[in-house]
């Protein structure tokens, strides 16, 4: 689909046509990612807001395979030769 870009005070801006307003589930003041690409292409994708529980628990899991080790500090005042 071929989108034609409008000035929007300094910037310029796309209209997003209803079809893919609807298909995403976006709403006026939704707000979306804007990615470039190394090949130049831009992809827009819907935000999604931030889960504070989600992402404690995607920490937790991460830290449970992170064992407790000896800091590299520790570590070095041990093995100082002074």
């Amino acid at each position: 689909m071929r989108l034609q870009l409008a000035k929007w005070g300094n910037s310029l801006a796309v209209r997003l046509p209803v079809e893919c307003v609807r298909a995403t589930g976006l709403r006026q003041g939704d707000s979306v990612d804007a990615e470039i690409t190394s090949a130049g292409s831009i992809t827009l994708t819907p935000a999604k807001a931030f889960d504070k529980a989600l992402f404690l628990q995607r920490m937790r899991k991460l830290r449970q395979g992170m064992p407790m080790t000896e800091s590299v500090v520790d570590q070095m005042r041990r093995e100082a030769r002074y």
